[in-house]
């Protein structure tokens, strides 16, 4: 049994390669999966599900689950689908239709988040940059919120 392919929305395609160090685009990831990774992330964050209308069968293509797996993030497509689905039998190995799902749902987040990542970085010339700028951003913006504002050292 062939595992299934993690499918790029064909409309973010362009994105997507501009994102990943290839072929002379400068983007930060090393790999394609990489990039769908931290968007499916980006999209989890912001609950952003995005189903895929068309996809892409050119560069890049659908990529093997495998090389997801490899990489050891099939863990956050099982975390994603648990947390969606609140039923642990989406994690079963042995149901060909809990992976489809697990699969569907992974792709809805990285589309949703690539949605995110295409305004975020709309204008800019370095997307390097621009993703560090962002991912400072909410740092500083969790390090505020969880700041409680201490009177006694007034004291």
């Amino acid at each position: 049994m062939a595992l299934p392919r993690i499918r790029i929305a064909k409309e973010k395609a362009e994105l997507v390669k501009a994102l990943v160090d290839f072929n002379g685009a400068k983007g930060p990831f090393q790999t394609y999966a990489d990039a769908i990774i931290f968007a499916a992330a980006l999209g989890a964050k912001y609950n952003k599900r995005v189903p895929l209308v068309t996809i892409s069968n050119t560069e890049p293509a659908p990529i093997s689950l495998e090389i997801f797996i490899s990489r050891g993030y099939d863990t956050v497509i099982k975390l994603l689908a648990i947390a969606q689905t609140k039923d642990p039998q989406i994690l079963s190995t042995h149901d060909l239709n809990a992976e489809e799902q697990r699969v569907q749902i992974f792709e809805e987040y990285a589309n949703g988040g690539l949605e995110k990542l295409r305004d975020e970085l709309r204008g800019a010339v370095d997307y390097t940059d621009r993703l560090l700028l962002i991912l400072s951003e909410e740092r500083f913006e969790e390090e505020a919120t969880n700041e409680e504002f201490d009177l006694s050292r007034f004291l």
